[in-house]
């Protein structure tokens, strides 16, 4: 999941939406490489990757600061950055319903644009529960994207080029979700959180921009009516999948761990033994690329040891990350955060690409569900993470980690049981 926060494996999933064209005949006029429009549509879907990650965690690097100047607990500042995922989460579903209905550029563009806007009152918020609110609006408003790029990329490019399209995208996610924590650091530790927020703003109206003046008119798109009552069916039917349970709750935890320790590890690189500048600080988020490696490496690694070996060996590096990073050493909490970095990014890969395997009907749906879990479990972890920092420091945050990786070995150990006892490879 590309150290992102959607995956190149979500990303097939997800093409795979109602509405989507799964395939064409001979005379299939999809876009293909070296046509104008081809790179136009990379492009603007590589902008509007970059433009929702930059909203979405553009207070993590900055809770230290909005803590200091707020005057408020981790735990209290980390809702700042929990309330957005936690929108996103609840605005998933609808929104992949509304593409459906209203037409995918047409979500794109209002979700984005919407969630830019709200993303300029920020810097002007006079308390922290009103900047929580406009979080929460901001994170609803920004579920159109997730919810809908892939299956416009799946419509209107031919099936030819669709990985390296897809991959684009992913790669807008990354660049936005590092470079918006790292921009709006670097400008908060000069000139204050409000002046991050802003920035961070400023940055996603320009990629706002350059999407709406790339994307071409869709071609291939088909108006599908909303049906509430097929799609509380195809939802309850995923929801009673026992495999597709344990899906989303391997996310859930992968994703508390990667919340509850980027959400507090600000806090304690500018802390004591540290002491390191809010600059530098914020330059921790660079091991966010360590994701690149581990995401592309899990594909090798499935067919190596197959899917629940693929998550015995992320859930063992996450939980080495987590027991090195203990220890009062500057080297040994940066490798013990690439450690979790890359394994948080091993178990998300390997998870997210199994739920397209797993769900036989409504893909795109079991898709949502699975990022609906993911995010939950980031604000989740965040929120209970930074709590346990601020009641007995870094070993708190890394119990949290530790705690969600004991139930997802114990999820992952249950299913190697059933397999064994049922001799199939979907247990």
């Amino acid at each position: 999941m590309p150290p992102v926060e959607t995956t190149a494996a979500e990303a097939s999933v997800a093409a795979t939406a109602p509405g989507a064209v799964p395939s064409l005949p001979a005379t299939d006029l999809r876009l293909r490489p070296g046509q104008r429009d081809f790179r136009r549509s990379n492009l603007a879907l590589f902008a509007a990757g970059i433009a929702t990650f930059v909203l979405l965690y553009s207070t993590q690097g900055l809770l230290p600061l909005l803590s200091a100047d707020l005057d408020l607990t981790p735990g209290a500042a980390s809702w700042t950055s929990s309330a957005a995922t936690l929108g996103l989460a609840l605005g998933l579903l609808p929104a992949s319903a509304l593409s459906d209905r209203y037409g995918r550029t047409a979500v794109m563009t209002g979700s984005v644009l919407a969630a830019s806007l709200i993303a300029t009152a920020l810097p002007f918020a006079p308390s922290l529960g009103v900047l929580v609110v406009l979080r929460v609006i901001q994170g609803v408003a920004l579920a159109g994207l997730p919810a809908t790029a892939m299956a416009y990329l799946a419509e209107e490019i031919h099936p030819s080029a669709l990985p390296s399209a897809m991959g684009l995208y992913v790669a807008g996610n990354s660049i936005g979700g590092m470079g918006g924590r790292l921009v709006a650091g670097w400008t908060a530790a000069a000139w204050g959180w409000r002046w991050g927020l802003a920035c961070s703003a400023a940055l996603a109206l320009l990629a706002v921009l350059a999407f709406r003046l790339l994307i071409p008119t869709a071609q291939h798109f088909r108006r599908t009516p909303v049906d509430p009552r097929a799609l509380a069916r195809t939802v309850g039917a995923h929801l009673r999948d026992p495999l597709l349970l344990r899906l989303y709750a391997l996310g859930m935890l992968f994703m508390a761990v990667f919340g509850a320790v980027y959400n507090t590890v600000g806090f304690r690189l500018i802390a004591a033994p540290f002491h390191l500048p809010q600059s530098v600080a914020a330059t921790i988020f660079v091991v966010y690329l360590v994701g690149t490696a581990t995401s592309a490496a899990a594909g090798r690694l499935n067919q190596a040891v197959g899917r629940r070996g693929a998550l015995y060996v992320a859930i063992g590096l996450t939980t080495a990350g987590l027991l090195l990073s203990l220890a009062d050493s500057l080297l040994c909490a940066l490798l013990g955060l690439v450690l979790i970095t890359g394994g948080f990014f091993a178990g998300h890969a390997t998870a997210s690409s199994a739920v397209g395997r797993t769900a036989r009907h409504g893909r795109a749906q079991a898709s949502a569900l699975y990022l609906m879990a993911y995010y939950l479990g980031n604000s989740l972890g965040g929120t209970v993470g930074a709590d346990a920092f601020h009641a007995v420091g870094w070993s708190g945050a890394a119990s949290v980690g530790l705690a969600a990786m004991a139930l997802a070995g114990g999820v992952t150990l249950y299913a190697t049981w059933r397999a064994a006892g049922m001799g199939t490879v979907r247990a």
